[in-house]
Order: C-alpha cells, then sequence, then structure tokens
C-alpha cells in the first residue's frame, strides 16, 4: 500500500497531495522552483509505485497558477507517465483548474491537453477557494 503523500504549498511550490485511499491526486499553487526536477522527482517516483496497482478510476487535479519552464517540463513528464501507464480501463481523467480571470493558466492547461491523448479536461473557476468544493473521488 502506498502511503500518504504531502508537501505543504511554499511561495515556490504546490501544494502536493496524494492519497491513493481517498483518490486524490492533487498539484495546487505557483511552482516556480530553482530545481524543478529534483522537486518533482519523489512525485514521479510515487506515481510509478501507483501505477503498479491503481485505482479503477484516477482523477489527476492540477490547479497551478503559474510555471516556470523547468517546473511545466516537470508537470508534462508526469502527464506523460500516465498516459503511458494507464490504460483506457482505468477511467483516467485529468483535470485542469483555471481561475477565470487567468488567461495565462488557461492557454497553459489548453496546451497539456493537445499534447496528450488522455482525457484532459479544462475547467474555470471564480478563485482557487473553490477548488474545495470539488469532489475528487
Amino acid at each position: 500500500m502506498l502511503d500518504l503523500y504531502i508537501i505543504e504549498e511554499t511561495e515556490y511550490t504546490p501544494e502536493i497531495i496524494l492519497d491513493k485511499e481517498a483518490g486524490v491526486f492533487r498539484i495546487k499553487g505557483r511552482a516556480i522552483t530553482e530545481n524543478a526536477q529534483e522537486f518533482f522527482q519523489p512525485v514521479i517516483n510515487w506515481f510509478l509505485k501507483y501505477f503498479n496497482k491503481p485505482n479503477k478510476e484516477t482523477k489527476l487535479v492540477l490547479n497551478i497558477d503559474y510555471l516556470n519552464s523547468s517546473s511545466s517540463i516537470q508537470i508534462m513528464k508526469i502527464i506523460n507517465l500516465f498516459e503511458n501507464n494507464l490504460n483506457k480501463n482505468n477511467g483516467l481523467k485529468i483535470i485542469w483548474f483555471y481561475n477565470s480571470d487567468d488567461e495565462k493558466s488557461k492557454e497553459q492547461g489548453n496546451e497539456f491537453k493537445l499534447s496528450t491523448s488522455v482525457n484532459f479536461e479544462l475547467t474555470k473557476i471564480k478563485s482557487t477557494n473553490n477548488l474545495e468544493d470539488f469532489n475528487f473521488n
């Protein structure tokens, strides 16, 4: 069984909650860390273990209001891992939340969506606080 994996949000790094039992896989906040590869590697390692025995349905929720280029590469790497390791029977869905007044975040999410063949949804919200209203299961 996979351990619950949580990283608290900082000024430079997003909040990450990976909870297989609850079916919550969420990355939320800013991703502008100097060494994105080092920051995201434990997350990637966790997902690689998860793919050995995934849930019947997998939902990755992303609400990243700002990404630097190295973090963007790591998020794309995560999306590609999902695409390559889960088949259509796993009920995979990736949801990119963006604030209604943040056109840049919407564009970034659309770029990710266009670069993958998985079920990828763009969802507009009024504020990041509204994320708490969504049922991630």
